[in-house]
């Protein structure tokens, strides 16, 4: 069942729980409320609907004017069609790469804007600042910050396997690093290493994972040190299936 919290000054994450391979597993979208309100993720396409209708328990679905792409995986933007359909201002925005890698030289019509580094949406109230961040885990890869609430949006970074609270305060990094092992979802640890200490240097309050419950400023080191300290690339898994 979907639910929504509001984690922090407008921010919202909506939480779909999913039985993966027999274990729990929660797929995060977050909404954020402002004058242009604007959607990291859309969940996949089959969850539009559940999605759709915890967004309109905050605001009119209509409104929306970002649907934000963080990298190209059904998970992350599966309703990306049916939100920018229902949202006739809204604007499919990612990073530079995935435009030219995955939404050209296909049938992809939407509205779309491709941003590097650096750049910012005003939303109003939050201001988003898109950082580049390739291979953490796909070369088209990017994440968020929110200069207003200091809050980071890492995508598949900072996961929480099981059935999480909003607000995660149990120290799970050897947890996460064991998950990452499992499913081989990076290919080696040092371009993550290099973003977590880039992340480190915007010291956030918050980290809004896609997947498990929200980090505030007081959870975070545990996560970072576990990031730094512990093997979490391919070794020989990919989706908990051992290659030959």
């Amino acid at each position: 069942m979907t639910r929504i919290d509001e984690i922090v000054d407008g921010i919202y994450r909506i939480c779909t729980p999913v039985d993966v391979g027999g274990f729990d597993f929660q797929f995060n979208q977050f909404l954020i409320d402002d004058e242009r309100p604007a959607l990291i993720h859309t969940g996949m396409h089959a969850m539009y609907d559940d999605v759709r209708s915890a967004v309109a328990q905050v605001l009119d679905p209509g409104r929306l004017q970002y649907v934000a792409l963080l990298h190209f995986e059904s998970d992350e933007c599966g309703g990306m069609y049916r939100f920018l359909e229902g949202a006739p201002h809204s604007t499919l925005t990612c990073s530079a790469a995935s435009v030219q890698l995955n939404l050209s030289g296909w049938n992809y019509t939407g509205r779309v804007e491709g941003h590097e580094d650096g750049d910012v949406i005003d939303l109003g109230h939050h201001k988003l600042r898109f950082l580049e961040t390739p291979h953490v885990h796909h070369w088209d890869s990017m994440m968020l910050f929110d200069e207003t609430t200091k809050s980071v949006f890492p995508s598949d970074l900072f996961i929480q396997p099981g059935d999480q609270p909003p607000v995660v305060s149990e120290s799970l990094g050897p947890t996460m690093c064991g998950f990452y092992r499992e499913m081989g979802i990076f290919a080696h640890e040092s371009p993550v290493r290099a973003v977590v200490d880039r992340i480190e240097q915007l010291d956030p309050s918050w980290i809004h994972g896609m997947h498990g419950g929200s980090l505030a400023r007081e959870t975070i080191p545990g996560f970072v040190r576990a990031l730094r300290e512990e093997p979490f690339a391919f070794q020989g898994k990919v989706l908990g299936r051992e290659l030959g």
